[in-house]
């Protein structure tokens, strides 16, 4: 009898990939990007899942990420110069078409030490 019209984002079964584009140097620089350990690959076919919440900022590259059971128009392209979250709990994959460099940081499950 409930209506299933809610968004897709309040959905846990399809977490949303965040792309912000071209975020300022001083954003940057909040988040210490240059501090983060670095990551890159070259083009092709990757199978992916995200055991914890991914901030990366993309030096150079260009990926198109296909969300795992879902159709093409849910795919998310990013590339150099963006500043992306992808969420706990992603299967996708991703297909990058220009070789991949970006700094990158994993959230920790526990933020605050006991």
């Amino acid at each position: 009898m409930a209506a299933q019209s809610s968004n897709a984002d309040s959905s846990p079964s399809n977490p949303r990939i965040i792309v912000q584009k071209n975020p300022s140097v001083s954003q940057l620089s909040e988040l210490g990007i240059k501090s983060w350990p670095k990551w890159g690959c070259s083009p092709g076919k990757y199978q992916l899942k995200f055991d914890a919440q991914e901030t990366c900022y993309l030096l150079r590259g260009k990926v198109t990420v296909y969300p795992k059971n879902s159709d093409d128009s849910e795919a998310v392209e990013f590339g150099a110069g963006d500043l992306v979250i992808l969420p706990k709990g992603l299967s996708c994959t991703w297909d990058v078409t220009v070789a991949v460099d970006k700094h990158y940081q994993f959230e920790s499950s526990s933020s605050s030490s006991s």
